[in-house]
């Protein structure tokens, strides 16, 4: 949720709940369509999500 406040939430002075669920619906469309992400090797998430090949994620399991 931090990019959502900082790039979208804070930057903006929405004045009701329709242009705050306007300006959500933008930036989520933006996020997931057009963002290039450092993690998806600078692909966007609905290229990765097509592409149905999901990056492999290192997982610490500790055990008490």
């Amino acid at each position: 949720f931090r990019t959502l406040k900082y790039e979208c939430i804070f930057l903006h002075d929405y004045a009701t709940m329709t242009e705050l669920s306007n300006g959500l619906e933008g930036f989520v469309e933006f996020f997931n369509q057009e963002r290039l992400h450092q993690g998806l090797d600078y692909q966007t998430p609905d290229e990765v999500f097509r592409s149905g090949c999901f990056p492999e994620r290192e997982i610490d399991i500790q055990v008490a």
